[in-house]
């Protein structure tokens, strides 16, 4: 579906179900040269098990019209503006890697309106590398390929049953990257991670049930990136969920049962 926001068009994958307005709404929020495709399983399980689900596409990324955010916290704020846009007063945010930074920042923002926060594949800070900060901007190419072998657990080598989960990666963040042809994505979305520096005050003025849900193997935010986070929630005297999934970066794709099952019962518990 499309819901206007600002005057552009938004999209939003339901997992096949039209909302109704007496069901829970998850919003699920993709990372850096992603969209909503990330989110299939997960989308389709929820939106068939009591939630009403919009997987959506940032501005500027693939179906959805404006400019893409420059910042974590002008993504953030987006989602309030979603949110007023399809007229929801409350709902659940889950995001990965950027997109937990985003969920993050807007769960602080928006604090009552968020009913659960689940952060996947998250850290704080979300350095980049200056080194491929610059091939972000200048060989992108490379840097695809570059972050596609670094987000991977295993790279899952054609010839087998199964999906290549790695050629899959490539093949995205290339569909993603030629969506926009004024803004370089992949450059846009690795500054913002790598800029944003509020990390653990929004965590400390989350309202919500908290889940951090991290890949034991993941090369792009390791468990221990997320321990700051985790110390300044329980500092702040919340009772975070912590999940480790076995896999890399890239939880919904890599492992999609079990990053699945860890959602569902968090949102079905808190």
């Amino acid at each position: 579906m499309n819901i206007e926001v600002n005057g552009h068009s938004i999209y939003a994958y339901t997992g096949g179900k039209a909302p109704r307005p007496e069901l829970p709404t998850v919003i699920l929020i993709h990372g850096v040269l992603c969209d909503h495709s990330v989110w299939a399983l997960q989308s389709r399980y929820l939106a068939n098990h009591g939630w009403n689900v919009l997987a959506i596409d940032l501005p500027g990324h693939c179906r959805s019209q404006g400019a893409a955010p420059q910042s974590v916290e002008e993504a953030a704020r987006f989602i309030g503006e979603l949110m007023n846009a399809a007229g929801l007063q409350k709902a659940a945010l889950v995001g990965h890697s950027w997109g937990s930074l985003i969920a993050l920042q807007a769960a602080a923002d928006l604090g009552e309106r968020v009913s659960h926060l689940a952060l996947v594949g998250t850290a704080h800070p979300m350095k980049v590398s200056p080194a491929l900060l610059e091939s972000a901007l200048n060989t992108p190419e490379q840097a695809i390929q570059l972050v596609n072998t670094f987000s991977r657990a295993t790279l899952a080598p054609p010839g087998g049953a199964g999906s290549w989960v790695f050629g899959a990666g490539v093949a995205l963040g290339r569909r993603v990257l030629a969506s926009n042809d004024k803004q370089n994505l992949l450059h846009t979305g690795f500054l913002a991670c790598d800029r944003y520096a509020n990390g653990e005050a929004a965590i400390a003025a989350v309202t919500c049930p908290v889940l951090f849900a991290l890949g034991a193997q993941d090369q792009m935010t390791p468990p221990k990136a997320a321990q700051g986070l985790i110390q300044a929630a329980q500092a702040a005297g919340k009772k975070p969920q912590r999940v480790l999934l076995p896999m890399g970066h890239n939880q919904m794709t890599e492992s999609p049962d079990e990053t699945l099952f860890a959602l569902r019962d968090f949102l079905q518990a808190a």
